[in-house]
């Protein structure tokens, strides 16, 4: 627990906790060694050479605390900087009251320094104790940041304990202390941060007990006492003093009040320092409290008197500057005058001072010196600028007026928004004020020289013209730097977009961004085209294919509808000429697909918007009515009188007829009348497949129009054509409308075993019943209950059709067949068709329900069908018939449910398997990566299954509709033969050729980077295998050749020309110096070969060719030796002046740098460096003279 070598010396405290005798003086011993290292080490310094520590002296990490400092501590010490220590050190104070342990006479080994040692042990921060004068505890904790924050922690914790004080009051007031139900105190202790505990009612007590902080403890204290007195039924005055006085008032140690209060028998109540506020209440008999105030006011007159407000004249303008930044020049006054209370009022050119009368004008003087030299150094001026440019002058995030503020050294103050004043002021340097006040009105004029312009650009263009993160903007922006652009707020629903700058760039930036709203416009041309809904997904093709090569060609943006919405229309936006072509690629797609046919229709221009009709409601049922053709008029306007009719060719030819009838009416005259019918009531009155709403039209001739879902007035039902056409078809359906509002209640029997038909899947049928009948309500008898007695409610023609249709659909059931259909569970899913549509398809074309079995979990492996399922009996379901070897599984069978002829017709559309022998070519049927086999599977519709490698089989199993399987087989034996042929020419073509050939000329034949060899094989089509240099078990001088026959033969003959050629040639060895090898290029017509590097004999070289040409060659390489050794000789005697070889002498191992008394020899007789010669230890900053050398300038 003792301080470091260094702490000794500041131990200087009343008293020291856990620095005993003993530490102390093992710390002096400490110290003593130190002290004469030193001496030694100076006295060595003038006569023998250096030791290791002088030549390499330490850094002075322990020098710092040397009792001599001004003694060298080495040659470090001159030009470091002191390292700032890491070690912090914080004094805190424990006040007496709040200390835990109070019995100094053990101080040091008590229960405090136990604590003291285990926080020391446990965050490594150094602790010092010591008393203060008034019996409070000091403590010193020195250490790293974090250890000293964890120590102070620790001993507020464990060292300091929460004051308390009482307070005795008549006991008759506790209550109103207390308050209702409590509130008082709670609210009393929550403000003062303090425990108050009250006596309880039969304690005879009247002391109430305060815990917490000194400060708390003083407002808990003054708030009850100022309760009690209010409560006291003696006289009460209040006495306002500033609170600059109270201290006078209370005297040192609140001796002065307490004798004015025993002396007068009145209770005096000075509100404590914290509590903000001027009054002191005195409560007690009439004359003694007289006395009392009389005594309280003639000492706040005493001291009133030598207290003075004095004021100093400094304009208003000023007064921030003497203020200073965040009142750091005032603060300099104040600190020396703490008395002082300067006060500067807005607007108003004084300051008031208040306090003592020699302080205050001593601040007077200083602050009217500020005041004069502020004045001499300081002006102002105020220029008029219209308040809409300030934000312009003000800049973006206040980058202009920033840069105004620094470059003159003044300060500007733009009058804020709200108040809309065009004053601006500009204080500081006069010169400086000048300067910005000249820009300030430059800038200004140059505005009110700017325009504003509005352009109208339609809002649904601002996101584009803006981009993405506003990237468009920023290029315009750039482009015309000067010019202002403001875009209205997307919720204001605007259209203008501000253009504000000089008049010529606002107008260059209009013109730019018109052309740029123009190209938006021609490419947000949109036209929609309706497509039945079937031929969508043709139009979008696999993967997206189709579409998006229609979008790249016609530079369009083509938008589909969502697949589960009713929508059939596809929109296009582009350019004009580009909608229309991709609008024409995508109608021939469609009329490619299927039976559509176009008409062309003439009606009268003016006749079409009648025939529209509200809404385009009276279009839209012709539509409905003609099997959901496509009638497209022209565009308003365009003066066309063709309307063409697109669809299968007999609706369109329905659809033609009654438009043109339509027309007819509509020329003749046209009436219409609207009656109005419950929405329910809307489907009964058209009839299974508008054959009811088909009778009246036919009948009277007039158009019935019921509304669409999407239409707001979903019981108006609109009647047109001829007036009396119309009126004889509105008495009918009137008359039907009339038979619905009569409601009625009926019942039929039905056996109990069809009841779950009707009330499975939520009661769909019966919902189903009660859409198409007009709403009719049918009720069947609860499960459990064997009645047979079902009810419906309705209108009386509806009851009787809703009774119709629930007898047919009994006498469905009565008639309804299963029948089993054995698929294997593997083709289920192709059965099923994608997301099941396939299936779904069936069930609505034959009224029939189908139902899949569960999939079976573990398949067994193997070819025997798994019998048992679930621990089945075999013996028992489906009468046994399980049991049978032959039979099928039962996860393979489906069964259909419906009347019998319909069952049967939709077997005949549940897939048949057949099966296909096929020679050993499946793993070329199946194609890489199954590419094949799925090619054929999407061409025929069919799932083809190709049995295991292991299984052996030949046999290859289709499985689709019956349609296909016949394409299906042709297609798959029309891939054998293809693929039979390819074997065989597989067969012709891997023929195998061996030709034998030293391998001393395979790297001839394979030429340069494979050049000959990949000639040979191009022209003769084969493929050439050399052996591998690194397997010994094959001959290594074996060349394959494989490809057809003839081919082979003829690579071969090529190859043995070439080895022919090889074998005539002669190798001869030549010696040439090796330093010219790297001159030489080989002649023509012959193989060079230079030794490696680190070759037995350097010089040789090794040519190879035909005898005339290696002679030739090494003539020629013989007469360049003669040539290139001319040269390198006198290369090399050059070179021998310019760098001479070095003294013999430096051959010998260098001693290196020594020093003695080194860490790594004990002694060493070496003579050391020369210290004093400049020379060997040159200083950093002078340069030495070199020394000549006398074989001249190194190179």
């Amino acid at each position: 627990g003792s301080p470091g070598p260094c702490g000794g010396a500041r131990s200087t405290m009343s008293s020291v906790a856990v620095l005993t005798q003993e530490s102390f003086a093992e710390h002096r011993s400490g110290l003593i060694p130190q002290q004469i290292r030193v001496a030694t080490l100076n006295s060595e310094e003038e006569s023998d050479p250096p030791t290791y520590k002088d030549a390499f002296p330490p850094l002075p990490e322990k020098a710092a605390c040397l009792e001599n400092p001004q003694e060298p501590a080495g040659a470090w010490s001159n030009k470091i900087r002191p390292i700032k220590a890491s070690v912090i050190t914080q004094v805190f104070h424990v006040p007496l009251e709040e200390r835990k342990y109070k019995d100094m006479n053990q101080f040091g080994e008590g229960e405090q320094a136990k604590i003291c040692l285990e926080i020391m042990q446990r965050t490594g921060a150094h602790l010092e104790l010591s008393l203060a004068k008034d019996q409070g505890l000091s403590i010193m904790v020195s250490g790293k940041l974090d250890a000293v924050m964890k120590a102070r922690k620790d001993i507020v914790a464990r060292l300091q304990t929460q004051a308390s004080a009482t307070v005795a009051i008549p006991k008759e007031h506790h209550r109103f202390v207390i308050g209702k139900n409590g509130e008082k105190l709670q609210d009393l202790e929550l403000k003062t941060a303090t425990k108050i505990q009250i006596p309880r009612p039969d304690d005879a007590s009247n002391q109430i007990r305060i815990t917490g902080t000194k400060e708390g403890i003083e407002k808990a204290r003054h708030e009850v006492l100022l309760i009690s007195a209010e409560q006291d039924k003696r006289a009460v005055e209040r006495l306002e003093v500033e609170k600059a006085f109270h201290p006078f008032i209370a005297g040192p140690y609140n001796r002065l009040v307490s004798e004015i209060m025993q002396e007068t028998g009145t209770r005096i109540n000075i509100p404590p320092p914290s509590v903000n506020r001027t009054e002191i209440v005195f409560t007690g008999e009439k004359e003694q409290l007289a006395q009392a105030v009389a005594r309280i006011r003639k000492i706040y007159e005493e001291k009133a008197n030598s207290f003075t407000v004095s004021s100093v004249s400094a304009p208003s303008w000023l007064h921030r500057f003497i203020i200073g930044k965040k009142g750091q020049n005032l603060a300099k006054i104040t600190q020396q005058m703490p008395k002082v209370h300067v006060e500067f009022t807005e607007g108003e050119d004084r300051i008031t001072l208040e306090g003592p009368t020699e302080d205050v004008s001593a601040a007077q003087e200083q602050i009217e010196a500020m005041v004069k030299d502020l004045v001499s150094r300081m002006d102002y001026v105020e220029i008029s600028i219209d308040h809409k440019f300030h934000r312009h002058l003000i800049g973006k995030s206040g980058a202009n007026i920033n840069r105004i503020k620094d470059q003159y050294k003044v300060s500007v103050r733009i009058p804020p928004d709200s108040e809309r004043s065009s004053l601006i002021r500009i204080e500081g340097d006069p010169q400086g004020v000048q300067q910005a006040k000249r820009e300030l009105l430059e800038l200004a004029s140059r505005m009110e020289n700017e325009r504003t312009k509005d352009l109208i650009i339609e809002q649904r263009f601002h996101r584009t013209i803006i981009g993405q993160k506003g990237e468009r903007i920023r290029e315009i922006r750039d482009k015309f730097p000067e010019v202002i652009i403001n875009f209205p707020d997307p919720a204001q629903k605007s259209d203008i977009v501000q253009l504000r700058g000089p008049k010529n760039e606002v107008e260059k930036c209009t013109k730019y961004m018109q052309k740029m709203v123009a190209d938006l416009v021609e490419n947000s041309y949109s036209i929609s085209v309706p497509i039945f809904k079937q031929f969508h997904k043709n139009i979008i093709g696999k993967g997206g294919a189709n579409i998006k090569k229609i979008r790249e060609e016609s530079n369009t943006k083509i938008d589909l509808p969502a697949e589960n919405s009713n929508s059939e229309t596809i929109v296009i936006t582009g350019k004009r000429a580009n909608c229309e072509a991709a609008r024409s690629r995508i109608l021939s797609i469609q009329k490619d697909l299927a039976n559509i046919a176009e008409v062309e229709v003439a009606i009268p221009a003016r006749l079409h918007n009648a025939l529209i009709g509200t809404k385009g409601r009276l279009i839209r049922s012709i539509m409905e009515e003609c099997g959901g053709v496509h009638i497209h008029f022209p565009v308003e306007g365009s003066g066309s009188d063709t309307v063409v009719i697109r669809g299968p060719s007999s609706d369109v030819e329905k659809a033609r007829k009654q438009l043109l009838h339509l027309a007819e009416e509509k020329q003749t005259k046209s009436f219409t009348v609207d009656i109005r019918a419950k929405p329910e009531y809307h489907k009964f009155l058209i009839g299974k497949g508008g054959g009811k709403i088909r009778k009246v039209r036919d009948s009277t001739g007039a158009r019935i129009i019921f509304p669409a879902a999407e239409d707001k007035d979903q019981d108006l039902i609109t009647i047109i054509g001829r007036e009396d056409a119309v009126r004889e078809a509105q008495r009918e359906l009137e008359a039907l409308i009339q038979n619905l509002d009569n409601v009625v209640e009926d019942f039929m029997l039905v056996d109990p075993r069809h009841h779950r038909h009707f009330v499975i899947r939520r009661g769909q049928v019966l919902r189903e019943i009660a859409e198409e009948y007009g709403g009719v309500m049918v009720s069947f008898p609860r499960s459990g209950t064997q009645s047979d007695r079902v009810t419906l409610k309705g209108a009386k023609d509806c009851v009787e059709a809703a009774k119709k249709r629930i007898q047919e659909i009994i006498e469905d059931l009565e008639a309804q067949v299963t029948i089993e259909c054995a698929i294997p569970q593997k083709f289920h899913r192709s059965v099923m068709g994608p997301k099941g549509s396939r299936i779904q398809q069936i069930t609505r074309d034959h009224n029939v329900q189908i139902k899949f079995p569960d999939r079976e979990e573990n398949p067994a492996h193997g070819t025997e069908p798994a019998v048992q399922e679930n621990g089945d009996d075999p013996g028992e379901g489906r009468d046994g018939k399980e049991a049978e070897p032959g039979s099928p599984r039962r996860c393979d069978i489906i069964t259909i449910s419906g009347r019998k002829e319909k069952c049967e017709a939709a077997k005949a559309l549940v897939p048949v398997t057949i099966e296909v022998e096929v020679p050993d070519l499946h793993r070329y049927i199946i194609g890489q990566k199954g590419s094949g086999i799925r090619r054929m599977m999407d061409e025929f519709e069919v799932n083809i299954h190709v049995p295991a490698p292991e299984l052996q089989s030949g046999v290859i199993a289709i499985t689709g509709l019956a349609a296909n399987l016949d394409r299906a087989k042709a297609g798959l034996l029309e891939r054998v033969k293809e693929l039979q042929a390819e074997q065989e020419d597989r067969a012709l073509r891997s023929f195998k050729l061996s030709v034998t050939v030293d391998p001393k000329y395979h790297p001839k034949i394979i030429g340069r980077k494979g050049a000959v060899i990949t000639q040979i094989r191009l022209e003769h089509d084969v493929n050439i295998q050399f052996p591998d240099k690194d397997d010994g078990s094959q001959p290594q001088d074996h060349i394959t050749i494989t490809g057809y026959e003839k081919n082979t033969e003829a690579a071969r003959d090529a190859i043995l020309k070439i080895v022919g050629e090889l074998e005539q040639m002669v190798s001869e060895d030549v010696p040439l110096d090796h330093r010219v090898h790297a001159r030489i290029i080989g002649a023509r017509g012959v193989d060079i070969r230079f030794p490696q590097s680190g070759a037995p004999d350097p010089n040789c070289v090794t040519v190879t060719g035909l005898p005339e040409n290696v002679e030739e060659a090494i003539d020629h390489i013989l007469n360049l030796e003669e040539e290139y050794l001319a040269d390198v000789v006198d290369t090399e005697a050059l070179q021998l002046y310019m760098k001479p070889p070095a003294h013999e002498e430096a051959k010998a191992p260098s001693r290196g740098f020594v020093v003695r008394d080194a860490p790594w020899t004990a002694s060493s007789s070496e003579k050391a460096p020369d210290m004093s010669s400049s020379e060997e230890f040159p200083s950093f900053g002078a340069q030495v003279a070199p020394k000549t050398l006398p074989w001249g300038p190194k190179r």
